[in-house]
């Protein structure tokens, strides 16, 4: 069996990733005047971030919210697809007119993170001064690195502070670390299916699929973006992997079983149908994804530890002084309840730890729309 499948429609050119001439579709673009100071050591000139917005700023620019993606996320939080935007808004449900994020009250702004694919500064684009792309010469990121960015955004639309900051997985990690670095900012806060620093089991899982895309031959250390085929298959195991972590194994044995693909036969070559369902999956992110920013954006999460520096765990988490509301999904094994339980008891502003009951494990925090827009609304109106 093939990686990736036979495609439903031509395979990119090496990237998935949004380019210049693509359709800007909703986006809008920031830049940054100066180039970025890195935890890590070093700099990153010529900063952009794309981002969208639904609603309108108040005059007093008291009602901007701010809404923070996962690892495969974008900017698209709301919306259908279409030119510039491959899939459907991956929040549709709460952001809109009369939604939990009404959009006749909130000016809702999305970035697509910093080292992201589509339409933000990656490995995909351009160096500055026509140097290439950057490829694997994009320096390490940190979540902290996406945080100072996207306040550079925040100022640029001249937002001194957030009515809430609200992101689940990759981006509640970006989420708690602006309410620890910008506490002042940081008007309420919604963590959801997070943590304050990645686990052993999170970094392993993470290091299996880095291991998948550095290992495709079509990797080229990083440097493949302008070789007009990309480390596809390496992309599509990764994202086999990482996706059998973020759904549960009931939802896995209810929905599918050991039921065969369609008239395929397993005992003669075929899939089961939730082989099917991965080859799926990975068809589709290689289309809209860059293996590049997988890596870069994976690395990291690893790297996340909003206790960094700032005393460990409990002092970090101590600086925040947001009303908070942090919840878990139930069925998720990636991010278990134990880490949002432990957010929930060390942020001083946050009550009890909330549940998200689901079968669908991590990606509960996604698709169950209704449940998240009760939080929202909980800290919108309370």
């Amino acid at each position: 069996m093939n990686a990736v499948p036979a495609p439903e429609a031509p395979l990119p050119q090496a990237t998935g990733a949004w380019r210049e001439g693509d359709p800007p579709g909703r986006r809008r673009w920031y830049t940054a005047e100066n180039p970025l100071q890195l935890e890590a050591g070093g700099e990153l000139p010529g900063v952009r971030l794309a981002f969208e917005t639904w609603g309108h700023l108040a005059p007093d620019r008291s009602n901007a919210v701010l809404v923070l993606h996962a690892l495969t996320g974008d900017s698209h939080v709301a919306g259908p697809a279409g030119p510039g935007h491959p899939t459907p808004g991956w929040w549709d449900g709460l952001v809109g007119p009369g939604l939990a994020l009404d959009t006749d009250r909130w000016f809702v702004v999305a970035p697509n993170v910093l080292g992201g694919c589509q339409g933000s500064t990656g490995p995909s684009s351009a160096r500055p001064e026509g140097h290439g792309r950057w490829g694997g010469a994009f320096p390490f990121l940190t979540q902290r690195d996406q945080v100072t960015a996207e306040a550079g955004l925040a100022d640029a639309l001249g937002i001194d502070r957030w009515a809430l900051v609200v992101g689940g997985s990759m981006g509640g990690m970006r989420a708690v670390e602006w309410s620890v670095s910008y506490p002042e900012r940081t008007g309420a806060l919604l963590l959801l299916a997070t943590t304050g620093a990645a686990s052993a089991e999170q970094i392993a899982w993470a290091n299996i699929q880095l291991h998948a895309i550095r290992g495709d031959p079509q990797w080229h250390g990083g440097d493949y973006h302008d070789t007009g085929h990309g480390p596809y298959t390496g992309l599509g195991l990764a994202r086999r992997l990482a996706h059998v972590t973020y759904r549960s194994e009931p939802e896995l044995r209810i929905r599918f079983g050991r039921t065969p693909q369609g008239t395929e036969d397993p005992f003669g070559g075929g899939r089961y149908q939730v082989e099917s369902y991965l080859d799926h999956h990975a068809a589709k992110l290689v289309r809209r994804f860059d293996a590049g920013s997988y890596v870069v954006l994976s690395e990291a999460m690893n790297a996340h530890d909003v206790g960094r520096g700032r005393g460990g765990l409990r002092a970090a988490l101590g600086r925040v002084t947001a009303p908070t509301l942090v919840a878990g999904v139930d069925s998720d094994r990636l991010y278990p309840l134990a880490q949002q339980a432990e957010l929930a008891a060390l942020i001083p502003t946050a009550d009890r730890l909330r549940i998200i009951e689901s079968p669908y494990g991590h990606d509960g925090f996604l698709i169950e729309t209704a449940q998240v827009a009760a939080l929202v609304r909980t800290l919108l109106t309370g």
